[in-house]
């Protein structure tokens, strides 16, 4: 497939952000906020559509209203702690709001498939050089600060004793996960996000509990979902986004099974094997 061009294009921006989206989603997991993940995902809606309205791009429009809505909610971290209600408004309000910007610019109405569904073989060689750029600048802040991130979300009130600031870290943390989440929309859209943000991630912790162990796993995980569902898309000629999905919950659906069976505990010995024994 990497003979064509627009394959070898796609393939390569899939694998980008495969890669990010996998290491963020890890820690989202494992700091328990998914569905703060999905709210932002959200938010990028009307991020894409209002920078369409005044003119710019809508890539540009997703980075920069999710890194900003990250950071807000990284702020208000502690009185969004366990809200759901609070989360879920902000999910439907920037969908609102997208949807307003649609009214006042209907040409853009035609595209939105693409925006909410994602369109990976749409990419073009011009957005590789800036997925690249993001994906290396996410993943060198998630290093810079991997320590501090780990500490805070496995012991908060012991990290926040020692001097780490949680509200700096969660702010840092979800400002990079915005980011992630914009570039995953190019691939899966917005409201499939959960497909390679959250799935790779939550099954590489169903197999394991080491952090290093399951960020690689996670990675792994997203790249094959990413590119095998390119592949099976192409032959099957099934939907790119829904084959990915499938593909992610075949995975997560194989996760649970072996977790399961590892944590069941051994068969009990029947009564004849007990008196043959005997």
């Amino acid at each position: 497939m990497a003979d064509y061009d627009f394959l070898f294009t796609a393939l390569m921006g899939a694998g980008l952000v495969a890669v990010v989206a996998a290491s963020i989603g890890y820690f989202l997991v494992l700091r328990g906020q998914s569905f703060a993940g999905h709210a932002l995902s959200h938010v990028g809606f009307a991020g894409a559509t209002g920078a369409v309205l005044v003119g710019m791009s809508p890539f540009w429009g997703l980075i920069l209203f999710t890194g900003l809505a990250g950071l807000t909610m990284g702020a208000l971290s502690e009185k969004l702690a366990g809200r759901d209600i609070a989360i879920g408004m902000i999910l439907s309000l920037a969908l609102g709001l997208g949807l307003l910007f649609l009214h006042f610019y209907t040409a853009y109405a035609t595209q939105i498939s693409a925006l909410l569904f994602g369109n990976v073989l749409g990419i073009d060689t011009s957005m590789l050089l800036p997925l690249a750029a993001i994906t290396l600048l996410v993943l060198a802040a998630l290093a810079a600060m991997a320590r501090p991130l780990i500490f805070a979300s496995l012991q908060p009130e012991l990290a926040e004793a020692r001097g780490v600031s949680l509200r700096l870290i969660s702010m840092l943390f979800l400002g990079l996960s915005g980011l992630a989440i914009a570039l995953s929309t190019q691939i899966v859209g917005m409201l499939l996000v959960f497909t390679l943000l959250i799935g790779p991630a939550a099954s590489a912790q169903r197999l394991t509990v080491h952090i290093r162990s399951g960020l690689i796993l996670s990675v792994v995980f997203a790249l094959t979902i990413a590119w095998g569902g390119i592949g099976l898309a192409i032959l099957t000629d099934w939907p790119v986004s829904f084959c990915i999905t499938a593909l992610s919950g075949i995975i997560y659906g194989m996760s649970l099974l072996k977790s399961e069976r590892a944590n069941s505990p051994p068969p009990r010995p029947s009564k004849c094997a007990s008196r043959s024994s005997g």
